[in-house]
C-alpha cells in the first residue's frame, strides 16, 4: 500500500512502540483506501492514557469522562461522500481530514473485557476513528450504527491489516 499520507503519531504515555505506530498507520491508510478516498490525506493522532483523553473531552466536548477514542474532523461529509481536490490544503497538497485521540489504557481494557488483542481493539479504535472522519456516526443506534459497524468489520477484514484470528470483533461488543 502506497504511503501517500501524512500520518503524525504523537504520544504523552510512554511505552507507545514503533509496533503500534505503524499499525495506526495501516490501519487509516486501510480505511481510507476501503474508503475510496484516492487523494493524499493527512490525518493527526494522538496516542494518550485515560488522563490525557479525559482532559480532551472535557475540553472539547464538556463531557469530563474517559473515552476509548476521539475524533475532530476536518470536513464536514456524509458517509460515501468522498474529499476531493479542492479539500487540499494550497501549501501541502494534503486534505487534513482531522485528529483522533486514542486511550491505550482503553484499548488495553477492551481487549481485555472483549477477548481479543490489543493490536485488534486499537486498529478497530483507529478505523472507527477513520470513518467519522469521513462522516460517519453511529447517535441513532439503528442504520447509521449497522452501516458504521459493517464498514469497520469489512476493513478490519482487509488483507494485511491484522491476522486472521484478530479481524472478527466479538458479538457482545
Amino acid at each position: 500500500m502506497a504511503k501517500r499520507h501524512y500520518i503524525p503519531v504523537t504520544a504523552d504515555v510512554p511505552g507507545v512502540s514503533e509496533g503500534q505506530r505503524a499499525l495506526i498507520r495501516r490501519a487509516i491508510r486501510t480505511a481510507l483506501t476501503a474508503e475510496g478516498v484516492d487523494l493524499p490525506c493527512e490525518v493527526d493522532v494522538y496516542v494518550t492514557g485515560d488522563a490525557g483523553i479525559r482532559a480532551l473531552n472535557r475540553e472539547m466536548r464538556q463531557v469530563d469522562a474517559a473515552t476509548d477514542v476521539l475524533s475532530f474532523p476536518a470536513l464536514e461529509l456524509r458517509p460515501g461522500q468522498l474529499p476531493g481536490p479542492e479539500d487540499a490544503d494550497p501549501g501541502t497538497g494534503l486534505i487534513p481530514l482531522g485528529d483522533m485521540a486514542v486511550s491505550l489504557e482503553r484499548v488495553r481494557a477492551q481487549a481485555k473485557e472483549y477477548g481479543h488483542s490489543n493490536r485488534r481493539e486499537l486498529a478497530y479504535l483507529v478505523v472507527h476513528s477513520v470513518l467519522h472522519l469521513l462522516g460517519y456516526d453511529h447517535l441513532d443506534e439503528g442504520p447509521q450504527k449497522r452501516q458504521m459497524r459493517a464498514r469497520e468489520e469489512a476493513i478490519l477484514a482487509q488483507p494485511g491489516l491484522l491476522g486472521r484470528s484478530e479481524t472478527k470483533k466479538e458479538e457482545n461488543t
